[in-house]
């Protein structure tokens, strides 16, 4: 897992500034165990930079996601949110219940990649992958039952 040194240290390398709001975003990155909204990421690093404002998270998370620090995570109700990504191919495990993400390597789609592009005409130069379930604690004992991190029926 990345950690805040690491991460400050990184973008001071690659020739950013590293100043205190954006220091904030990553400090409340870093805080939650799973994926964030920008106003949740807002929010949280209120609690470090009291004059951070939603310009500068949304800005720091575009950084953030293009050197690849961060995943945007898309969620079920059509919103997105980010969870931070180690370098390399990876991708996520999304909790619906809790929120919960995993990041894990590894996925073997070449022949499907290869494919897709045949039937399609396209060169296919990358791709996404997001698995979205229910954590060990968030399943339910009895299939078919379960709520969501809002507590509604599944």
């Amino acid at each position: 897992m990345l950690s805040e040194e690491r991460l400050l240290w990184q973008l001071s390398q690659g020739g950013y500034r590293v100043t205190r709001p954006r220091r904030a975003v990553i400090r409340a990155l870093l805080e939650g165990g799973s994926y964030a909204s920008p106003a949740e990421v807002h929010e949280r690093a209120r609690a470090h930079c009291s004059s951070v404002g939603l310009v500068t998270v949304y800005r720091t998370l575009d950084l953030l996601a293009g050197l690849g620090f961060v995943r945007r995570i898309h969620a079920d109700n059509g919103c997105h949110g980010y969870a931070v990504a180690e370098h390399g191919h990876r991708h996520h495990l999304v909790c619906r219940g809790c929120g919960a993400t995993v990041e894990f390597e590894g996925c073997d789609l070449s022949a499907f990649l290869a494919r897709v592009g045949d039937d399609t005409g396209y060169a296919i130069e990358d791709h996404l992958l997001e698995l979205i379930g229910l954590c060990a604690s968030c399943r339910p004992s009895r299939p078919g039952v379960g709520t969501d991190k809002r507590g509604e029926g599944l």
